[in-house]
């Protein structure tokens, strides 16, 4: 067993997680926000991925099981005021009062535990009411198109570009906002990244109906000014820890 220690943007994070997955890795540990730690059999082979990874730093590992080491760093956690989210290895009772979901934390994002997750999530408490039609762009695991669905959301649309994501959800198709038909939800939430929210700005505001909402989140505080300059008025700019969500109202 052998371990690589990878430095990497915030940004591209998730991408890397997703690219050890697909190479093997049989467990990972993100350190900070800046590092992982990805954890290989020794029939791997370190050169390939070294390769792969330049700049990684290698280390052997003692006999351990590795794999229930990164699970056992996943815990339940209560988020917002109404979710109780499980890895789904876990069979911990759901608190009185709070909704359960399940969640695969495998190669797409979407634990619950990243803070642009936890900012959509209690949004989505906020101003999803019965009935409303919602769409998750970037859908990831799929953590918030399930949460608008408790929540008591009538349709509830979900997108990746990643077709192992869309696997993972378990719903939603393969593209993005372009393919939605125009003023047909009434919010979006889309958890992406600052360059991303920029090149589909028009196309989040285009698919609402009038009155209807975009949470935009997947960016540091230092990045709102740039990405909202790309779309309509903010209504508000929320934060938790370092990261925003932006709340804008279509007219």
């Amino acid at each position: 067993m052998f371990s690589l220690e990878i430095e990497c943007d915030p940004d591209d994070r998730d991408l890397l997680i997703a690219e050890l997955w697909e190479n093997g890795s049989v467990g990972i540990v993100e350190l900070d926000p800046l590092s992982v730690r990805a954890f290989f059999e020794d029939n791997i082979g370190p050169d390939k991925l070294l390769q792969l990874f330049p700049g990684a730093s290698l280390r052997l590992e003692e006999e351990r099981d590795w794999v229930q080491v990164a699970r056992d760093l996943l815990q339940p956690v209560e988020v917002g005021q109404r979710f109780f989210l499980v890895p789904e290895w876990r069979d911990d009772p759901t608190p009185r009062g709070r909704l359960r979901i399940t969640v695969n934390p495998g190669m797409a994002f979407g634990t619950g535990v990243h803070e642009t997750t936890r900012l959509c999530i209690e949004a989505l408490e906020e101003f999803v009411r019965p009935g409303t039609a919602v769409l998750d762009v970037g859908t990831g695991s799929g953590i918030l198109a399930e949460a608008a669905k408790l929540l008591g959301a009538g349709e509830v649309y979900a997108c990746d570009t990643d077709p192992v994501a869309v696997g993972i959800a378990r719903q939603g198709f393969l593209g993005s906002v372009d393919a939605v038909a125009s003023s047909s939800v009434d919010l979006v939430v889309a958890n992406l990244n600052p360059e991303t929210i920029e090149r589909f700005a028009p196309d989040l505001v285009r698919v609402l109906r009038p009155g209807g909402m975009l949470l935009a989140t997947g960016l540091e505080a230092s990045e709102v000014d740039q990405v909202k300059a790309a779309l309509p008025p903010a209504c508000e700019v929320r934060h938790k820890g370092n990261w925003a969500l932006i709340v804008i109202s279509a007219c």
